[in-house]
């Protein structure tokens, strides 16, 4: 990156997802994520996205994913991937064991304490000059087994919106989603048969033992006003829920904070694979066809992959060597893919 800079290297949008702390050792020498402490893993992020952060335009975004962890002590080993791999159903691996670094306790924390690492990268990259936009929860429908019984299995992750300046890039249309409404006789708002602007609610007749179902009915009220204006009319507002539906004229919404998102398995790649239905809407949002896509922490190049298909420009970094071979696979297989599609 710093030769990047010096050569005025100007990128649009960042995705990416760093090694987590103290969770595997991958065999390079100079890898982030074995670090003794968390203040020395958070100060490693700090400057990684600083050097980002110069490299990127004016209008440009960052999209971090990182996972948590739980404050523990423990001496290096390994974990056995096949039986496990066998049972979780995503994250393809390319080894059988992956090596466990050595854990120390967080300075201040019990054991078992839940560490909040993505929280505290993400304040401390605020703090050196990152707008804070988004607090991303990628909700895994898959996720891999635990066997604890003193606390929830873990199903989601954090990804972050960062953005080097108070006003950026954001294609909010291109990210949209279906609206969803409540089905019938159901006390969520559903789409009124009665024009815009109503809303329809079940309601109930009676009081205590005795109240019974009613059929949706139009939510009117005696004092409710026609809407006054076409924005009003255009978006459909709810007033019992306080906030907008923000429907545009094709039924679809702004996209929501919680993403749904399978692991993807990928034959041959290292086990912690980033899912490419995870990264779309990032690029797709984050830049225009044509925009430079960076991912300092390419790993088996999901993030090139994507934006390849999506016609953007990519440059990547990567310590290890070894996944140069799954990198070219991967992007031989978006460019195939994307032949298909225009075709």
């Amino acid at each position: 990156m710093p030769r990047m800079i010096a050569d005025g290297v100007q990128l649009q949008t960042c995705v990416t997802s760093p090694p987590y702390w103290g969770l595997r050792d991958y065999g390079v020498a100079g890898q982030i994520g074995l670090e003794e402490t968390l203040a020395q893993y958070i100060g490693e992020m700090v400057d990684v996205f600083r050097m980002v952060r110069e490299l990127l335009k004016p209008d440009g975004t960052l999209w971090l994913n990182l996972g948590d962890c739980y404050a523990a002590q423990g001496q290096p080993g390994a974990s056995n991937l096949a039986q496990l791999g066998r049972r979780y159903a995503g994250g393809g691996h390319k080894r059988d064991t992956i090596s466990k670094p050595r854990r120390t306790l967080p300075e201040g924390m019990k054991p078992k304490d839940l560490v909040g690492v993505p929280w505290a990268v993400a304040c401390a990259l605020r703090d050196d000059g990152w707008y804070l936009r988004a607090d991303i929860v990628w909700h895994k429908p898959n996720p891999m087994p635990e066997s604890v019984e003193d606390r929830p299995t873990k199903a989601h992750e954090y990804l972050f919106l960062l953005a080097r300046s108070p006003r950026y890039f954001y294609d909010s249309k291109s990210i949209q989603e279906p609206a969803r409404f409540g089905a019938p006789n159901s006390p969520h708002l559903i789409k009124s048969p009665y024009g815009q602007g109503f809303t329809r609610r079940a309601r109930s007749v009676g009081l205590g033992a005795n109240a019974r179902p009613r059929k949706a009915v139009p939510n009117i009220r005696c004092s409710r006003k026609p809407l006054r204006s076409d924005r009003e009319r255009r978006h459909e507002s709810s007033i019992d829920g306080g906030q907008s539906l923000q429907l545009s004229p094709n039924g679809l919404r702004n996209k929501r904070s919680v993403w749904t998102v399978a692991t993807a398995p990928f034959r041959g790649a290292h086990f912690a694979t980033f899912p490419p239905k995870l990264i779309e809407p990032c690029i797709l949002a984050g830049s225009r066809p044509g925009d430079v896509v960076f991912d300092p922490f390419a790993g088996s190049g999901t993030t090139r992959a994507v934006a390849t298909r999506l016609a953007r420009c990519y440059i990547g970094c990567e310590l290890n060597p070894e996944y140069s071979p799954l990198e070219l696979q991967r992007l031989s297989a978006a460019g195939a893919l994307k032949r298909r599609l225009r075709s």
